[in-house]
């Protein structure tokens, strides 16, 4: 069965980091429809004064980030000694568990378009140890199906492994890019949350001849069902981002960068943050 539209999320322009410029699609106030996904924030700017401010330095406790970069450059680092550039095409999962310290600095660019999303971390997995993905473009599998290029983020399509496979929440994450009028059917589990956030270009969410143009720059969770299809409009592009995961259903206590269970989980994390305890695992 083909999933249908169940709620469509615009968000609200937002300031974050030092001074970074951006859309937040979703967040707390829409957990319980997109769980597992927490958080999902989007930039497009041709302006390098929306963004060149960055994220400086910030801890993160109990999720993982993915920050997919379809245009652009952000260079990073973090308190494991990791450090890089994420250029265009390219992709950075970071699993905070136990705590992590991080900073995010763009830099000016012709466009920067991409997003990042928040994904849940269970109760019993949120103290694990830290781990960073860089998924450079070339190790992330660009493919046909149907009309549509895929780029297989993670999971598993067509009997193909994606750049990753998620450890704690098994998400699939994909880009999908069809050229105007063309179409695909993506194979979703059934009872799990999925949603599809447009990048650029409008879409239709079924094969009805009546059925709603859907415009870019907004997430549209979706109603159960087996399957996902997708269809450019007549006359532009569609470049969509697809997100499924099993939902988790537990207890979420969240202060900024720290997604715990309790309010006590979550303030014993600040504590340790006041105390210099917070990192558990540090650089060898």
């Amino acid at each position: 069965m083909i999933r249908t539209a169940a709620k469509t999320v615009t968000g609200r322009p937002a300031v974050d980091g030092a001074g970074v410029h951006m859309v937040r699609v979703f967040g707390n106030r829409e957990v319980r429809d997109f769980d597992p996904f927490l958080l999902l924030d989007a930039f497009d700017s041709t302006n390098p004064a929306d963004y060149v401010k960055g994220f400086p330095w910030h801890p993160h406790r109990g999720i993982e980030t993915i920050t997919y970069l379809s245009q652009g450059i952000i260079e990073h680092g973090d308190s494991l000694g990791n450090g890089g550039v994420i250029a265009s095409g390219c992709c950075q999962w970071m699993t905070a568990g136990s705590g992590i310290i991080h900073q995010e600095m763009p830099k000016e660019a012709k466009r920067m378009l991409g997003l990042q999303i928040w994904l849940n971390m269970p109760a019993a997995q949120k103290m694990s140890e830290p781990q960073y993905n860089d998924l450079d473009s070339t190790k992330i599998p660009e493919f046909k199906r149907q009309d549509a290029t895929i780029r297989l983020i993670s999971g598993v399509l067509d009997g193909r492994e994606g750049a990753m496979r998620g450890r704690h929440v098994d998400a699939m994450i994909m880009a999908i890019h069809l050229e105007p009028g063309g179409e695909c059917s993506i194979p979703v589990e059934a009872g799990h949350t999925a949603f599809v956030y447009g990048l650029e270009g409008s879409f239709f969410l079924s094969p009805d001849t009546n059925a709603q143009e859907e415009e870019s720059r907004r997430a549209i969770i979706l109603e159960n069902g087996d399957s996902v299809y997708l269809k450019a409009g007549p006359s532009q592009m569609a470049h969509c981002v697809l997100c499924a995961a099993p939902p988790l259903g537990e207890p979420i206590a969240w202060g900024g960068p720290i997604v715990m269970n309790t309010e006590k989980e979550l303030q014993f994390a600040f504590e340790e943050l006041d105390r210099g305890t917070f990192i558990k695992h540090k650089r060898t």
